[in-house]
């Protein structure tokens, strides 16, 4: 079996170019690149990944770790990882990708044994034991979307201004005319929910609005999908409270359960009801008629400024705390319309 010494005396170079050109951690010529690659194929050699990586105290892979109710990816988290993988694959690393079901988000034995120098924390929670667990082993980390409070300062995170754009959608319906909104949020245990109620609130409080704390419902793990939460939750509080005029969704998952629920109860989207939801997490939010209104949460430029970032903190021997916030798009579609058309 030919070994790296064969392979360098092949291409007339020394064992450490041949070694950074496999690893690449440091620039060599395109020329000289090619040569060693050359003999290597004619040697029938590749590199002892894990005895590098023992070498080398590293093992040149990253994690992406979040919580789902299905392994397939929708639209947003594709994206995502498109950038995420991109950027690895820019500087020579692989990704190992760690999708747990909710049930197990307690339990870290799950993730706390990965061969990973670093790792991208997806859905932070407001108690989030994996972050505990990450700080305490000193591995690096970045979370996507904004770390709870008692990490927030030491944690390098990559996230959308979600105060920002709870209180932006919640002021464009205003701006409808609309003053009973229901809000059918994500999970209360996410970061990302607090946040846009936030954002919520205060744009209900600048407009001189009382806050209803009874159109403020968390999604609950009780629920079999984010179909039946919007489903059932809308088609009884709709019900209770006709006085509802619109209706803000975490995702377009839930807004396809509103859509059912308006649709058994006569009502029209949007003459009778304004629907909006915050994330495209499949192609039901342009494929519902009439197509929902969202945002453009710029899934690829998270999930590669997240893994710059990372990368960036598993090369520095002093990481240094760092904080982006990417922007987002208002994308008005047919789902919303003003209130005096209903009349």
């Amino acid at each position: 079996m030919a070994t790296i010494d064969d392979v360098a005396k092949s291409a007339g170079v020394s064992k450490s170019t041949v070694s950074n050109v496999f690893s690449q951690k440091r620039p060599i010529s395109k020329e000289v690149s090619e040569r060693v690659l050359e003999a290597a194929r004619e040697l029938n050699y590749k590199p002892n990944y894990w005895a590098r990586s023992l070498a080398n105290k590293e093992t040149r892979i990253i994690g992406l770790n979040m919580e789902g109710e299905k392994v397939k990816f929708g639209q947003f988290r594709m994206a995502l990882l498109n950038g995420v993988l991109q950027e690895c694959y820019d500087r020579g690393n692989r990704l190992l990708v760690n999708m747990l079901p909710k049930h197990f988000t307690n339990r870290l034995e799950n993730w706390s044994s990965d061969p990973i120098d670093g790792e991208i924390l997806l859905d932070p929670m407001v108690r989030d034991p994996r972050i505990e667990e990450r700080v305490a082993s000193g591995i690096p980390i970045v979370v996507i979307g904004k770390p709870p409070e008692s990490h927030e300062s030491t944690v390098s995170y990559v996230s959308s201004d979600n105060v920002g754009a709870g209180r932006r959608v919640t002021e464009y319906l205003i701006g409808l005319g609309h003053r009973n909104i229901l809000f059918l949020n994500a999970p209360k245990h996410r970061t990302v929910s607090h946040e846009r109620l936030d954002g919520y609130r205060r744009a209900l409080e600048t407009a001189g609005l009382s806050v209803d704390t009874r159109l403020l419902v968390y999604r609950d793990e009780g629920f079999e999908s984010s179909e039946e939460y919007g489903y059932i939750t809308a088609k009884r509080l709709l019900y209770a409270r006709p006085s509802i005029t619109a209706i803000i969704t975490d995702t377009d998952k839930i807004a396809r359960g509103v859509y059912q629920a308006a649709e058994e109860l006569g009502l029209i989207i949007p003459r009778d009801l304004s629907v909006f939801a915050f994330s495209l997490e499949t192609a039901y939010g342009t494929e519902l008629q009439p197509p929902v209104s969202s945002m453009r949460l710029n899934g690829e430029l998270l999930g590669s400024e997240a893994a710059k970032m990372l990368l960036d903190q598993c090369a520095s021997k002093t990481p240094v705390v760092r904080r982006v916030i990417i922007p987002w798009e208002l994308i008005l579609r047919d789902s919303c319309a003003p209130v005096k058309v209903f009349l």
